[in-house]
Order: C-alpha cells, then sequence, then structure tokens
C-alpha cells in the first residue's frame, strides 16, 4: 500500500513502482550522458537531435507511468470527494506537461 507524505497530502508509490520507475530514470541519465559525450565529440546535428528526441520519448514514458498510477489509485482507493481532486491536480499536471513538449 501506497505511503502518504505527510508534508503534501501525496501518496507515494508502491516499491515495485518505485524502482521501476528509477530504473527508468536511471537510463535516461545515461542517455544524456551520451549526448553530453556526442556535443563534447563535435558529432553532426542530426544525431544529436535524434537521440534528444529518444530521450523526450523516454521521459514523456516516465509522465505517462506517473500519472497513470496515480489515477489508478485515485479510481480504485480515493473517496469520492478525494477522487476527484486528485483526479483534477493529475489531469493538471499531465496538461502542463504536454503543453511543455
Amino acid at each position: 500500500m501506497p505511503k502518504r507524505s505527510k508534508t503534501s497530502g501525496c501518496t507515494y508509490l508502491d516499491e515495485p513502482q518505485v524502482r521501476s520507475l528509477c530504473n527508468s530514470l536511471s537510463r535516461i541519465e545515461g542517455h544524456v550522458g551520451s549526448v553530453r559525450r556526442m556535443v563534447e565529440e563535435q558529432r553532426c546535428a542530426d544525431d544529436l537531435l535524434t537521440q534528444i528526441a529518444a530521450i523526450k520519448a523516454a521521459l514523456n514514458r516516465v509522465t505517462v507511468r506517473i500519472v497513470e498510477d496515480e489515477l489508478r489509485l485515485c479510481l480504485t482507493q480515493c473517496g469520492a470527494a478525494e477522487a476527484d481532486d486528485r483526479f483534477d491536480a493529475a489531469m493538471k499536471a499531465l496538461s502542463s506537461m504536454l503543453k511543455r513538449t
């Protein structure tokens, strides 16, 4: 069962979800490091842009997983009033993320 943060009221993810997201973020960090090396090596723009697009897609997948987990939790465990508030907050965060991409 996810734990609630005492300060924000947000729900922490289950341990398997945390591990999975951290693994994905570690791979993204490695990918960013590779792109930095490509810049230092003065690789062509086409190669850089292709790799940057892959990083953005990977971050979008992480974002979708976080929102999906939050919405699933709302639908299965929150009371009606709390579910509405959490759903609205998750959708606002998703909308904000999509506007920036």
